[in-house]
């Protein structure tokens, strides 16, 4: 009768354990709305419009007096957004570390973000200061969500699954930006037959990304649970809690080792996905609505290819299969320098490529760290992770336009991303991932 007491209450967390998995994968459902039509295809056009309607004769709009380009407004929004985040960030992780509510948290960020992101709605004529504001906050909020969100999957998922429940996370999300994405591009160009302008058209697109946010966040609400804080957590003041999880880290070489690794290759990654429509309107005069279905074919590969990098990590380990999506990007990266211009096959087979190691390689990315992480610490070494996935990001782009300013093409650009994932590559090989997962004080999946 024991035995059979032990086997029901395995069973039992078992089905709890799937229960919040569940859950837990329909956080990406909802709040990858937001960067794929928020960010990737409709805000950054949009409100630089916005900006322009504003602007004095020279094209400058004075935000606290300070004199903009209307064309960089978005991009310096963006990096406003970041900067927030990153001081944010630390501070919520180990709050959410010391108390262990972490979905009360998590539940203040994402609806922080949804509202911010609603409220795009209201974003016309020349309310660009709006439109900035909005952003800044949808986007740092996004960012401290994400966090959060990351840090449940050493909770949910014991080592041997974390591969395989990280891809189907991801999965999802790309799942429903590319849902969401096709019915947004269907009210945008058939804005006419809906009877909407086409300023209107957008500024539903933009509020619907919120409300889908805001609506799907409610599932992992009600199953993602809490755990109790280890005793004795305490949270440093203000910005000393960076500098604090800093010195932590610095206490484990091995798993900081990964996470620069990580920002690396990374940063090669962002680089492409932000910069591969300026590559193919500027270099391969292709047409705007090519490019939004180019992105719509990343969006729906890489749902697929997450799902197959899992099934590829079970049979070799996580940390193989990443420096073999490394390898692919660089051949990708290779075949995009030469193609050629005004072909949209070939600019679609690129994007098939993209696609097919995107979701895959960000996705194992995220389940070998939670390997590296030590107990009781998930939320504030998370924070370190997503300031790296979204905070640090910056090197790649600047590379990619000094090397334009110097060349004047956009091919040399573009091939000189290679950079990050060959040195990527090198400093994951280095990485002992079982030497550091024991380090950590986790036990070793038996493929890692």
């Amino acid at each position: 009768m024991g035995t059979d007491t032990v086997r029901t209450d395995s069973a039992d967390e078992a089905a709890g354990r799937r229960r919040e998995q569940r859950g837990w994968y329909f956080y990406d459902w909802a709040c990858s709305v937001y960067s794929t039509s928020v960010l990737t295809v409709f805000l950054g056009p949009y409100l630089t419009s916005v900006a322009e309607a504003a602007s004095d004769a020279d094209g400058y709009v004075h935000p606290l007096g300070i004199p903009v380009r209307a064309g960089s407004f978005f991009a310096y929004s963006v990096s406003l957004s970041v900067i927030l985040a990153v001081v944010v960030m630390p501070l919520v992780g180990a709050a959410a570390d010391r108390t262990g509510r972490k979905k009360p948290l998590l539940a203040a960020a994402a609806y922080v973000g949804a509202a911010a992101t609603a409220g795009m709605f209201f974003l016309d004529g020349d309310r660009y200061l709006l439109g900035g504001l909005l952003l800044v906050v949808a986007n740092a909020a996004q960012s401290v969500a994400m966090m959060l969100y990351n840090s449940y999957l050493p909770q949910i998922a014991p080592p041997e699954e974390r591969d395989a429940v990280s891809s189907r996370g991801w999965a999802f999300g790309y799942a429903a930006g590319s849902l969401v994405l096709v019915l947004n591009l269907v009210l945008f160009t058939a804005h006419d037959s809906f009877g909407v302008s086409e300023s209107t058209a957008v500024r539903i697109c933009l509020a619907s990304a919120g409300l889908w946010w805001g609506a799907f966040t409610l599932v992992p609400l009600r199953r993602l649970r809490d755990r109790a804080a280890p005793e004795g957590r305490a949270t440093a003041p203000g910005l000393r809690q960076l500098a604090a999880t800093i010195r932590d880290m610095r206490r484990h070489p091995l798993t900081l080792a990964f996470l620069f690794a990580y920002l690396v290759y990374n940063d090669g990654i962002q680089t492409v996905i932000s910069q591969a429509s300026v590559y193919g309107s500027e270099e391969l005069d292709l047409e705007q609505s090519t490019l939004i279905v180019a992105v719509l074919l990343v969006q729906v590969l890489a749902v697929a290819g997450a799902l197959g990098m899992g099934r590829l990590a079970r049979k070799y380990g996580a940390k193989r299969t990443i420096l073999g999506s490394l390898v692919a990007w660089t051949l990708t990266l290779a075949a995009g320098y030469f193609l050629p211009a005004g072909a949209p096959v070939w600019f679609f087979v690129l994007a098939a490529g993209i696609g097919l190691v995107l979701g895959g390689s960000q996705a194992l990315s995220r389940s070998l760290f939670s390997h590296l992480v030590p107990p009781g610490k998930e939320a504030e070494y998370f924070s370190a992770y997503e300031m790296s996935d979204r905070g640090m990001s910056w090197m790649g782009p600047l590379l990619f336009g000094l090397t334009y300013q110097l060349t004047g093409s956009y091919r040399d650009a573009i091939i000189s991303l290679v950079a990050f994932f060959v040195l990527g590559f090198a400093l994951l090989a280095r990485v002992p991932v079982r030497q550091a997962i024991t380090a950590a004080g986790n036990p070793v999946p038996e493929r890692i």
